[in-house]
């Protein structure tokens, strides 16, 4: 036996362990890379089989599962139905009946689901952890019965469970808002049926959201939003069935007629006849059409006047329904990139392509197009025919508004927004179509550039009259912000404090344009981990990281009405609503709590008082990132793996088709923010979040200790970065870097003991050699490093807020073992691939190309090449009926069989099983990218 028995995850760990002692002799030895070396030993010697491998897989997993089940426990704090119901009741605690009222029309927050690819978990895992943090129950016996399979992930699976998780959050809603009604009927008996609660509002851009994808196509968003019309139509009839069985009957007509409008969606519309046909139906007039629920909600409010307190509650919770979601299952987003506004409108400002938008010219001719459009009658064939992006976006607004829901207002996001000529533009479209009453259109910021100049965007843009009418018109002024790009482009912390920056910003703009009586909506959309925007440590910090108070004051100060809006991305995000009570515990969060609410009276925190500090704070740290983002070691070493650490998440596929060449050169800016993050995550050390804090406070560091220590905002980055820190390993940055050693290969079988892989060691030594991704992770280690020191220096002078995690050792020797099995799966990958026999050149792809895809981690081009040259799977002589016998062919000439259960099959296997460490590792960091 080579060592140590590892067959257990306790032997694992207390290996693991035991080599990290020896850091403290040879301060460049590395366990984690010693630990995969053992495991490898074990592997290749058959001391340890790939079943063997694939139980302490399956074990830790289960571990991962049942984080994920502690994190929801101890973020949402209370989850049973029954003490979520207490909190609600002490949070309402108003005693004057306006003030009640005021409070609690007004919603806590809006709530978007996007589509964000982070379905990280299958249906079974999502299911097993929501069910355990649901009662409480952690044990294995609860989160591990879920199969490790993944599903198959489509627009169709996505869009299923975004109208899932708004269910449970809908039946949430009604709940609180039953409760509120039955207070406010206790307190006020006269007057309580006059209240119209929205605690939240539901929002979703899945099925909608066309920018940077081609597989969306008109036909789909209407389809969708048949499907959603549908069923919310079906849940208010049934609400109503035993109350007013006349409305619940004509609702339920309603849902009939418009489930056979999305079945007709549903069909190949490429053809004009099919189109009209489909067309004709839902824009004609029918008994059975419902296309406003105004004088529904206005009939139930009526019958609730004279009716008793528990039907009358009953009928107002489903008025309160139907007036926050519409018909639908709440408001709905559309999103284009302004670079598809832009070749839109230039047809009609600059037809010969010689403008520059950004041109003070440009901006003249929008204002004269806006001030002469006049809005044009449109149907199905004029949105068939459309070949501009944006302008179908309009087109197919103007349908649903017109034929589908009349009362939902529709938001058009425009991603990479900085010019005023596009939200101009923007206005155009919606103008011409006759539908700028009821779209919200909402630059995004997320970009590096549009954080820096989006207050003199913003400047120009409420500057503007006619956009000022139109703000006017609309009620309110909208923009997004980004914290996934915003935080890979310039590092997590510096894009938190930029974005805030800019909400202070728009409230100037706003007072000094004028529309203080208009609401300010922000969407800061983030995901669901350190990298993208999420606070993991509570949900105070959750809530108040994206939007701190120090920014809603600046709109309460003016005067002006604040809307937040957050997002649950994708399946991570879901979660939050994956069950009754979970989605209970997170709208009473936000009840108690309102987005919006900040006490304009307290004192300006240290950190916004001292500039002279926290700017230059800021500054070192986006400096810092800066560095990374443009190095070319930080962005070989993020893609020396290209994609293949990570499983398909979403329907939008990360990779971008590009030939072997352009992986090794592979550009950061070609990762999009969810992979570049989710690779961080995997390489073990979360550098958007952690990196530059360290450095930044050089030659300072007592001053700047004691303002984050004085400071709220201060502390709540140190919590984050502390957080990152408990779970980031250097030592696993390094390890990974050495897998391309080639002087290692050419030394593991120098003493004799592995022979019978030898020859293959030293082909891949051979192969290495011209490789550079060992000297590349070196030198990021070591740049990580310095930093890291620093931090250190940093954080001994602030104390730890957070008591010291009894388990925190060992989630990271959790996290070590996780990375040394999926180091050892990885040599058992190389070693397969260079002791596979050789083979013919096909399609000008070479046997070193097949192994530069193994070491890039493209496993399954790699494995196709190599079934392809040695197929199992070929017609038999069995299969045909001929009367001549033939003695041809004889046991020489049998297939590859055997070379695909020595290599091929053990390869697949093996990627297969990282996929599932993969999925292990992102659970115990919280979530996926």
């Amino acid at each position: 036996m080579t060592g140590p028995e590892l067959t257990t995850v306790a032997a694992l760990e207390a290996r693991l362990q035991e080599l990290h002692k020896l850091t403290a002799q040879t301060p460049l030895y590395n366990p984690v890379f010693q630990l995969g070396i053992e495991l490898s030993r074990k592997l290749e010697n058959g001391e340890m089989s790939l079943d063997q491998i694939e139980a302490l897989v399956a074990e830790m997993e289960c571990e991962s599962l049942r984080a994920r089940a502690v994190r929801l426990d101890r973020v949402l704090e209370t989850i049973p139905l029954a003490e979520n119901d207490a909190r609600l009741d002490a949070a309402a605690d108003e005693e004057d009946f306006t003030a009640f009222a005021v409070r609690w029309q007004r919603p806590a927050a809006h709530v978007v689901f996007t589509a964000h690819p982070t379905f990280l978990l299958s249906s079974a895992q999502t299911e097993a952890v929501a069910r355990s943090a649901s009662t409480g129950d952690h044990s294995q016996a609860s989160v591990c019965i879920a199969p490790a399979e993944r599903d198959t992930i489509t627009l169709d699976y996505e869009h299923e469970k975004a109208t899932a998780a708004i269910a449970n959050g809908q039946k949430a809603r009604d709940r609180i808002c039953a409760r509120l009604f039955d207070i406010a009927a206790t307190r006020w008996p006269k007057r309580w049926k006059s209240l119209q609660p929205m605690p939240v509002r539901f929002a979703s851009w899945v099925g909608y959201d066309m920018d940077g994808r081609t597989d969306i196509g008109w036909s789909t968003s209407i389809r969708y939003r048949l499907q959603e019309k549908a069923q919310r139509l079906s849940g208010y009839a049934e609400s109503l069935a035993d109350l007013e069985p006349k409305v619940a009957a004509k609702l339920a007509r309603a849902a009939a007629h418009t489930a056979e409008m999305a079945a007709n969606f549903s069909k190949d519309l490429s053809e004009p006849e099919a189109l009209s046909v489909a067309a004709n139906a839902l824009t004609s007039d029918h008994p059975d059409k419902l296309v406003s629920l105004s004088g529904i909600i206005a009939e139930l409010e009526e019958e609730a006047r004279h009716a008793g307190q528990e039907v009358a509650c009953k009928l107002l919770v489903t008025a309160a329904a139907m007036r926050a979601d519409g018909l639908g299952m709440g408001w709905i987003h559309f999103r284009v990139n302004s670079s598809q506004l832009q070749n839109a409108i230039r047809r009609r400002i600059d037809p010969a392509g010689k403008l520059s938008l950004a041109s003070q010219a440009a901006l003249v001719k929008m204002r004269e197009l806006l001030a002469e459009v006049k809005p044009l009658k449109s149907n199905f064939a004029a949105l068939a025919i459309e070949n501009s992006t944006a302008v179908r976006q309009f087109l197919a607004m103007a349908q649903i508004l017109g034929h589908i829901d009349a009362d939902a207002p529709i938001r058009m996001l425009v991603a990479e927004c900085e010019q005023p000529t596009t939200i101009l533009a923007a206005l155009y479209f919606a103008k011409m179509f006759g539908i700028e009453d009821k779209v919200d259109v909402s630059p995004l910021f997320e970009t590096e550039s549009a954080l820096e100049h989006g207050g003199r965007f913003l400047d120009a843009v409420l500057s503007e009259p006619a956009y000022r009418d139109y703000a006017k018109k609309r009620g309110r002024v909208s923009i997004q912000t980004g914290f996934s790009d915003a935080g890979r482009f310039v590092g997590q912390i510096p894009a938190a404090l930029a974005i805030e920056r800019l909400h202070g910003r728009l409230a100037e703009a706003m007072a000094v344009n004028g529309l203080t009586d208009v609401a300010a909506l922000i969407f800061n959309t983030g995901g669901e981990s350190m990298g993208r925007g999420c606070h993991p440590t509570s949900i105070d910090d959750r809530f108040e990281w994206q939007m701190p108070p120090w920014a809603r004051r600046r709109f309460l100060r003016a005067g002006i009405r604040l809307e937040p809006e957050v997002s649950f991305q994708g399946g991570d995000g879901y979660l939050w609503f994956g069950s009754d009570e979970l989605a209970l515990a997170i709208l009473t969060r936000m009840a108690e709590k309102p987005l919006w609410g900040a006490d304009t009276r307290a004192p300006t925190d240290v950190f916004y008082r001292r500039t002279d500090l926290s700017l230059d704070f800021y500054r070192a740290i986006r400096r810092v990132q800066h560095e990374h983002l443009e190095s070319t070691t930080y962005s070989r070493a993020i893609t020396a793996f290209g994609l293949g650490l990570l499983n398909d998440t979403g329907s939008r596929k990360s990779r971008r088709q590009s030939d072997l060449a352009a992986d090794r050169s592979m550009s950061l800016r070609q990762i999009r923010a969810i992979p570049h993050n989710a690779i961080l995550q995997q390489l073990g050390y979360p550098v958007n979040v952690i990196a530059g804090m360290g450095t930044a406070s050089d030659g300072n560091r007592e001053e700047i200790a004691e303002m984050l220590i004085e400071s709220a905002r201060g502390r709540q980055l140190v919590r984050l970065v502390r957080a990152a820190n408990a779970l980031a390993s250097i030592k696993t940055v390094a390890a990974y870097g050495e897998l391309f050693n080639s002087a290692y290969w050419a030394s593991r079988p120098y003493r004799g003991h592995e022979q019978h892989i030898s020859d293959a060691c030293l082909k891949l030594a051979e192969y290495l050699t011209k490789d550079d991704r060992t000297g590349v992770f070196r030198r990021l280690a070591s740049r990580l490093r310095v930093d890291a020191m620093k931090l250190h220096k940093l954080l001994d002078l602030i104390p730890d807020e957070a008591p010291p995690a009894k388990d925190r050792e060992h989630i990271r020797r959790n996290l070590g073992a996780l990375q040394s099995l999926r180091i050892a799966l990885f040599k058992h990958m190389f070693l397969r691939a260079v002791m596979v026999p050789p083979f013919s050149r096909a399609n000008d792809i070479s046997r070193d190309d097949v192994l530069e895809m193994f070491f890039s981690l493209r496993v399954e081009d790699g494995l196709a090449q190599l079934r392809r040259a040695f197929p199992v799977h070929f017609p038999s002589i069995s299969d045909f009926a001929i009367d001549e016998p033939s003695e041809y062919p004889d046991s020489s000439a049998a297939g590859y069989a055997q070379i695909h259960k020595d290599y091929i099959d053990p390869i697949a296997r093996s990627y297969a099983l990282s996929l599932r460490i993969t999925t292990a590792l992102a659970n115990e960091f919280g979530a996926h990218g």
